[in-house]
């Protein structure tokens, strides 16, 4: 391209038909691997249908339907909630920075690396992101509410879905409530919001120009389903599926499926560790992303911290892009199996992991807040939260934070 354009100035020879031809090539290589056939073996292993998950899933598995008491339950929602918005705010002004790059910055504003505090200062702090927060916002010193992310809108959006649509909404009520809410999106959502405008069935926007449709989109939407059914591990994912069948397909559904899952047992479960296991058991048993849960959930036994943890990833996932599903998830399971029940070394750590550093720690910070309550949650995380949560939500720009856990409270009690 660069060389292209370099022609162009010095006016050489043929230049332009040489461009048509590289065009053309590209075109028919596109065409070719768009039309290739997927491997069969490995396509029965990974349904896009519900009921073809449901029985692919692991045999003879237990399946957990725990309750809480009302109080106990809006305590660890509130601390769901604190942790995930604590963990993407932290990661969001990094996301997708090099390991390098985070280490070299902390250095140079004197913060500690792995971050035990939001941080102090921000690389461009008048850069804003969806229209609404400045990147001093997410700093400690310039933090005044949770700041705008993708996934901290997506969590509220799924409030707004369950509320209008009822707790069996379906895959065109979300699209509906993108249609009415949702300004901007990226990736895979970006492809589904432009199909749905175009007049594509909600059913269909996935399929249509979305290569995108594996990557963490549809699992960083998960939190909601988990939040609503607490303790309902296969409830959860149930929704998870209307709401990820949408924008993604196999492992980009089964992402969703697999945290929703996961962070609905975690508010009745003791450990991490327990609760990830859980989720395995909603989502195909062989699909690829359960194989990679599986290797990470073993190998975190022979880790020895999160640098070690994510040159392992790297040497599994070679070239598969930095917002994938499948390597993002597994760095969300070393984490918080190093972490154990430790919110502040939990978060510091996935976020100094990198690759999508403010969704994987923001997935995590559901788990964790899930499991040890707002008594457990350090002030250093929340205090600067002033019970207020921004959006970019098109009539909907701010929320209070505790009307939110009680909003979520009352469906859990309906469920």
């Amino acid at each position: 391209e660069e060389y292209m354009m370099l022609a162009r100035e010095w006016n050489c020879a043929g230049a332009d038909g040489i461009e048509r031809e590289v065009e053309g090539a590209l075109q028919r290589a596109l065409e070719a691997v768009r039309g290739a056939e997927p491997d069969s073996v490995l396509r029965e292993k990974e349904p896009d249908e519900y009921e073809k998950i449901l029985e692919l899933r692991p045999a003879g598995a237990q399946r957990l339907n725990a309750s809480l008491a009302k109080e106990e339950l809006r305590d660890r929602i509130m601390a769901a909630m604190c942790c995930r918005f604590a963990g993407c705010t932290l990661g969001a002004i990094v996301e997708n920075w090099p390991v390098v790059r985070m280490e070299n910055w902390a250095k140079t504003i004197g913060d500690a690396f792995p971050p035990v505090d939001y941080w102090s200062k921000a690389w461009s702090p008048e850069n804003v992101r969806y229209g609404a927060s400045a990147e001093k916002d997410y700093t400690a010193p310039g933090m005044h509410s949770v700041p705008v992310d993708d996934d901290i809108t997506y969590t509220v959006i799924g409030l707004l879905i369950a509320e209008k649509y009822g707790l069996e909404f379906t895959t065109a009520n979300v699209g509906q409530a993108w249609l009415d809410w949702l300004p901007v999106a990226c990736t895979a959502e970006e492809v589904a919001l432009r199909n749905l405008k175009n007049g594509v069935a909600a059913e269909k926007a996935a399929e249509i120009d979305n290569p995108y449709c594996q990557w963490i989109g549809a699992a960083i939407r998960s939190d909601p389903w988990g939040y609503i059914c607490a303790g309902k591990p296969e409830k959860a994912a149930k929704m998870a599926y209307a709401e990820a069948y949408l924008s993604h397909r196999r492992n980009g559904i089964y992402g969703e499926m697999y945290l929703a899952a996961a962070q609905a047992a975690a508010f009745v479960c003791e450990t991490p560790e327990q609760a990830l296991r859980e989720g395995l058991k909603e989502i195909p048993e062989h699909c690829a992303l359960a194989e990679d849960i599986r290797w990470a959930l073993e190998e975190a036994k022979h880790t020895a911290d999160w640098r070690e943890a994510r040159a392992k990833v790297d040497g599994r996932f070679k070239g598969m892009h930095c917002v994938h599903t499948n390597n993002n998830l597994c760095l969300v399971v070393f984490g918080l199996l190093l972490g154990g029940r430790d919110v502040t070394k939990i978060l510091g750590e996935i976020v100094a992991m990198g690759l999508d550093n403010d969704c994987t720690a923001a997935s995590a910070g559901s788990v964790i807040g899930a499991i040890v309550g707002m008594q457990g949650v350090p002030e250093v995380w929340t205090k600067n939260f002033n019970n207020s949560v921004d959006t970019y939500l098109t009539g909907y720009p701010h929320f209070a934070l505790d009307d939110l856990a009680e909003r979520f409270t009352a469906l859990v009690m309906r469920v």
